[in-house]
Parts: C-alpha cells; sequence; structure tokens
C-alpha cells in the first residue's frame, strides 16, 4: 500500500493522459463528525472508477451516480460531468441526509469539486512527489487555475473567496534490512499503515521464504541498497538480520541520510558497541 494521495494523484493523472474525463473531489470543510479529515482526496473516472475516498461510500455512490454517464438520469442533452470553474457541494446538512450518507453524529462535510484538472500540473505534481518533494497545490476558484509550489513543512488545507491551498506529501517509506519473520510481521503493519515498504536481504535463503505481498524485494547488499533508497524526510531505515555484516555498514549509510528514524535490534552490548564505533 502507497501514500493515498499519490495513488489518487497517479491514477486521475493516468485517466486525463488518456483523455478521459474525470473529477477530483476535495474535503474542504466538515461540521459535527465526518468519516474523513479536511484535505481529503477522491478521484472519479467518467466511466464510473474511483480512486480514494471522501466518506464511508455513500457519498462516493452519490457522486458517481450525479456525475457519470453509466449513472446520471439527468435531462437529454445534460452533461454529468460539466465544465469549468470548480464547484461546491454540501452533504449531510439535514439529520435525514446525515443518515441517508452514513455520516456519524449528524455530521456534515462539504467537497469542493474540480472537472477534468489538467493532465500536465498532474504530471508534474506526481513527478515532484514521487522524487520525495513536499508540494502545495493552489486552485483559483474562479476558473480551475493550478499553479505548484514547493512546501517547507505540512500545512492544513486552507480555503478563502478566491483561492484553495492544498499541501501533498510524498509517500511515507520504510527500508527493512532482513526478510527473517520479524521483518514479515512489521512489514504487515506498515503496509497497513500506508507505507511503502523495501525489504532488503542478498540471503537466498531468506528471500526464498518471503511470504508479505505488497512489498518491494531486493537482494543487492545492504548498504548498496540505502544509498540507492535515498531516504528522505519521510523514510526510516530498520535493520532487523542481527548479523553486523549486513546490519553496520547499512546503518552507518542511513545515519548519513534525512531519515526520520534509523534503528536496530540487538543487544544492549551489541548496540553500544556499533555506538562506539560510530564514534
Amino acid at each position: 500500500m502507497e501514500n493515498l494521495d499519490v495513488m489518487v494523484l497517479r491514477t486521475l493523472r493516468d485517466w486525463r493522459r488518456a483523455g478521459r474525463r474525470a473529477l477530483l473531489a476535495t474535503v474542504v470543510r466538515t461540521w459535527g463528525s465526518s468519516p474523513r479529515p479536511v484535505g481529503s482526496i477522491m478521484a472519479l473516472c467518467e466511466d464510473g472508477a474511483v480512486a480514494g475516498s471522501v466518506s464511508g461510500g455513500c457519498i462516493e455512490d452519490d457522486l458517481i451516480y450525479r456525475h457519470t454517464r453509466a449513472y446520471a438520469q439527468g435531462a437529454a442533452g445534460t452533461d454529468p460531468m460539466p465544465v469549468g470553474a470548480p464547484t461546491f457541494v454540501k452533504y449531510g446538512i439535514t439529520a435525514d441526509e446525515a443518515h441517508r450518507f452514513g455520516l456519524p453524529c449528524g455530521g456534515t462535510l462539504e467537497l469542493l469539486l474540480e472537472f477534468d484538472p489538467d493532465a500536465g500540473a498532474l504530471e508534474a505534481l506526481v513527478q515532484a512527489l514521487e522524487a520525495g518533494q513536499l508540494m502545495t497545490r493552489t486552485v483559483q476558484l474562479a476558473d480551475g487555475r493550478v499553479t505548484l509550489a514547493p512546501a517547507a513543512r505540512p500545512e492544513a488545507l486552507r480555503l478563502d473567496a478566491t483561492a484553495l491551498v492544498n499541501t501533498f506529501g510524498p509517500e511515507y517509506r520504510m527500508l527493512l534490512i532482513g526478510a527473517g519473520p520479524l521483518t514479515e510481521y512489521l512489514t504487515t503493519m506498515a503496509l497497513f499503515c500506508g507505507f511503502a515498504v523495501t525489504v532488503c536481504d542478498p540471503r537466498e535463503e531468506y528471500r526464498s521464504a518471503w511470504s508479505v505481498p505488497g512489498a518491494t524485494l531486493v537482494s543487492d547488499m545492504p548498504d548498496d541498497v540505502v544509498r540507492a533508497f535515498r531516504a528522505d524526510r519521510r523514510s526510516c531505515v530498520i535493520a532487523l538480520t542481527h548479523d553486523p555484516k549486513l546490519d553496520d555498514l547499512a546503518l552507518l549509510e542511513a545515519l548519513q541520510t534525512d531519515a526520520f528514524y534509523v534503528g536496530a535490534i540487538g543487544s544492549r552490548q551489541r548496540i553500544q558497541q556499533f555506538a562506539a564505533h560510530v564514534g
């Protein structure tokens, strides 16, 4: 499992690059309880395919009904996927609507719908995120024009009378050294939490027994893998082999990166020896 926003934006880019009509929905306001926080996004293709989520499913179903040819039953000649400036839509304004759309405790949420986002701007944003950059995406409400800029730090969504500004970060990544049973448990938890996981083990006997789908399994030497991994502030590196020949060089390389966490397992004596070696 990868960062959800990156997946949504990549899928939307692919749809638009293929010439398919699509919309991007962003949660911009919530009142009371809401299934998804402000800033959450989903993409909807003209054929009804969905990427991402703005609720538990009922609002997605309503958007599919309203904005795809397969479901919409509007007047003759009405295009269910309009063109032009972004529009706002609210769900759960009344208690009945909140119940209908599965919003807990009478909650209300408001979405901004962008129709046919520019494929070039989406491509630039996805490339920046895949390169590990933190980006702001600004949408002009008058015409849907989008501008992108690097961000110094994550920020909450901002909305005013003229523009929506949302910050998107690269996916969180985890590099694990060793493909033993403990790594399988940690990989399962990390994938569930949205990390992109890479597992490195040059030992064939461990790789051949690997059983967790969704992670990238590589066989190069760990220190080479750490260098190629290029850990950033949304990355962590954890050594789990108990073998100094594999762990130590990888850890030394990882400590030179911007990784937010570098760790290893071992006895206190083992950790003290490594710390003394590092200096």
